[in-house]
């Protein structure tokens, strides 16, 4: 790694990166393929339960590459989070038994593969250690040289299980939405026999996020009680665009072509993938199959150890269309581009060719994403342009009940529901 340009460069960056909302990010260009899961199942959501008295407490894996072969002395610090996702006033010792700035002390090179680079990884938190506090937490990765200069984040949360939470996913049925495009997702909630929670709609903050796209994670309008229940229904709000099914590509096997891969070339000491081009199917019919709903998993076909023995290659997309927007720019979105509207995902308009393209490094693997318009101005992205919307497609919806009593320091994580179905 090119310490002069990776970490020094990076110093204004992290400054930045203190007062603003906590996102997934790579920071430093050389950091990829980075997952942040429950075990080491790449596709698990990094969630975890937080642990009672007695109790072993859960971990998270942290696995990530640097392109050097060259290993670096890394360490990670955890931050607790408010529930829109601002650094809190609480120290580690209140949200942590334990340190929470350690060494990241396993790594493996590269084998076998025409890039090389560093695979490191981690559990979080140690085995000595155990969270004390639930809610939103930020791990930030930095060069132990260098403790300002912060070279990835990854968001997760720890959760308790002091509410029952109902959630019905459907066609909207009120005012709102299209009964042919549109979900419709109404909340429930009630507070455990024993949680010793208020039943004050003010203390609650109910938060929707679709799949795990930052732009579609929407606070949820108190809408009255049914007994002791508190309901978050039949608001706008609750309606949240169908979108399609995601669309995906193989990389698994560099020796011949596997699904959306149109060619595989080889110059320079590099690999290039050329993708099927993707097409507008905002007017064409619904289709039903499998995909990862924006997930991306590692995978090599003819090795043992994807880790270590899968390689980088350069991925190119394109779009053809018959005239670029002028009213919003496209993104390609999921968790190859950390799920992020911005520069790493945004396509650029090819006049030569009349297309949008965009060129990724990718590590060997699966991979699904989609194609969204961002019109100018808005925070929310829209598949209707380029996907189209459908009710019936099987989207991942996480429900988040946070909790905040007046006189507390933070908030609270007291319940968290994932729902794919559709009723």
């Amino acid at each position: 790694m090119k310490k002069a340009l990776t970490f020094l460069s990076l110093l204004l960056s992290a400054a930045l990166a203190y007062s603003q909302i906590a996102i997934d990010t790579n920071i430093c260009p050389d950091i990829k393929s980075v997952y942040l899961s429950r075990s080491d199942n790449e596709l698990e959501a990094p969630f975890l339960r937080l642990s009672e008295f007695g109790e072993e407490s859960e971990q998270l894996l942290l696995r990530f590459d640097i392109l050097s072969p060259q290993t670096e002395h890394l360490r990670y610090r955890l931050r607790h989070c408010t529930s829109d996702w601002l650094p809190d006033n609480l120290e580690p010792g209140e949200f942590l038994s334990g340190a929470a700035d350690e060494s990241i002390s396993n790594y493996q090179s590269s084998f076998t593969t025409l890039t090389g680079y560093t695979n490191y990884y981690q559990l979080i938190p140690d085995r000595y250690s155990f969270f004390q506090a639930s809610g939103n937490y930020l791990i930030e990765v930095y060069p132990a040289e260098y403790p300002d200069s912060i070279l990835f984040t990854r968001r997760f949360c720890v959760y308790e299980e002091q509410m029952d939470i109902d959630a019905a996913v459907s066609k909207p049925s009120g005012t709102y939405g299209n009964f042919n495009r549109d979900q419709e997702v109404n909340v429930a909630i009630s507070p455990r026999r024993g949680s010793f929670l208020s039943q004050q709609s003010d203390y609650y903050r109910v938060v929707v996020q679709q799949n795990r796209r930052t732009d579609l994670r929407r606070t949820l309008t108190f809408s009255g009680y049914s007994g002791s229940t508190l309901r978050y229904d039949w608001q706008v709000d609750n309606v949240f665009p169908g979108g399609n099914n995601f669309r995906y590509f193989d990389l698994s096997n560099l020796q011949a072509t596997m699904y959306h891969v149109q060619r595989i070339e080889q110059w320079g000491g590099e690999t290039f993938a050329f993708l099927q081009p993707d097409e507008d199917r905002s007017h064409k019919a619904y289709t039903q199959y499998n995909s990862l709903n924006g997930g991306m998993k590692t995978n090599i076909r003819d090795r043992n150890n994807p880790h270590i023995e899968a390689d980088y290659v350069w991925v190119n997309f394109s779009l053809p269309l018959e005239r670029p927007f002028l009213d919003g720019t496209v993104h390609i979105i999921g968790e190859l581009t950390q799920w992020n509207l911005g520069d790493d995902s945004r396509m650029e308009w090819n006049a030569k060719y009349k297309a949008y393209t965009k060129r990724m490094l990718l590590k060997q693997g699966y991979y699904s994403y989609q194609l969204l318009f961002q019109p100018v101005g808005e925070s929310e992205a829209l598949t209707a342009t380029l996907e189209g919307d459908h009710y019936v497609t099987p989207n991942s919806y996480t429900i988040y009940v946070y909790y905040r009593n007046p006189g507390a320091r933070y908030d609270r994580l007291v319940g968290l529901l994932r729902t794919t179905s559709i009723h």
